[in-house]
């Protein structure tokens, strides 16, 4: 098996006619001119210009994980029409989310919401002088996306858990760990209670690790490389296309 069958058989270089037909089959259901919004921390921020806030401008997508996304989608589905949005802010907790709502959601009136948060809520505490733990997050985020639920009602969802590579050089493992594993817990449990799609970063990493090392996926052990926003936008893509309109 020469160096390229080796790629794709490993699904590392998909055939460029199998990406158009995995796109056809997932086109079938999407209906035209469909919202998308991203929202959360950083790691969805990804050092975008916020004053590209229109739909589908490359400068506004950022560089990780929603320009890997978006681009796939608007590339494999221009007959689709699609809309999509990032207004994740860089150091954001839940509770900076629900202040801006109305602007950076409700308003955009998104078919299909991605939300990734949870990181700040627990690094802060041990960085920021933030008092808010466990349960504050989890109450937090059951009552912004139950109120986003209530105003949109017939809007998709799809949750991505919070993740930490261990040996990251902003992480002390003694730290994060287990702790931090509760707050992933809490994000599975609320995309369950909400019927949300969920994307499951943790074991996505761990599983990538046995692949590459922390500093190739995810070098402080928070914010991904490009690598690991790519990998993290193939799991983005997986669950989109299991939602049903």
């Amino acid at each position: 098996m020469n160096r390229r069958n080796a790629l794709i058989s490993t699904g590392l270089f998909p055939l460029s006619m199998s990406i158009w037909r995995q796109a056809e089959e997932m086109a079938i259901n999407i209906p035209e001119g469909l919202k998308i919004l991203f929202q959360g921390d950083s790691i969805t921020d990804a050092g975008r210009n916020r004053g590209s806030y229109y739909a589908n401008d490359g400068w506004g997508m950022g560089n990780g994980y929603v320009s890997f996304a978006v681009k796939q989608l608007l590339g494999t589905m221009p007959e689709k029409g699609l809309k999509c949005y990032n207004r994740g802010i860089s150091g954001h907790k839940v509770h900076q989310l629900a202040n801006r709502w109305e602007d950076d959601c409700l308003n955009l009136r998104p078919d299909v919401m991605s939300i990734l948060i949870g990181v700040n809520d627990y690094w802060h505490t041990l960085t920021h002088g933030y008092t808010g733990d466990l349960k504050t997050y989890r109450t937090d985020l059951d009552a912004l996306l139950k109120r986003t639920k209530d105003e949109l009602p017939d809007m998709k969802l799809i949750i991505l858990e919070p993740f930490v590579l261990k040996k990251g050089t902003a992480i002390k493992e003694s730290d994060w760990l287990p702790m931090f594993d509760e707050f992933r817990m809490a994000s599975k449990d609320l995309a369950q209670n909400f019927g949300a799609e969920f994307v499951p970063y943790q074991s996505m990493f761990d599983a990538a690790l046995s692949k590459a090392d922390t500093a190739y996926w995810c070098p402080d052990g928070v914010h991904p490389s490009m690598a690991g926003a790519h990998l993290m936008a193939q799991g983005w893509l997986e669950a989109f296309s299991r939602l049903n309109f």
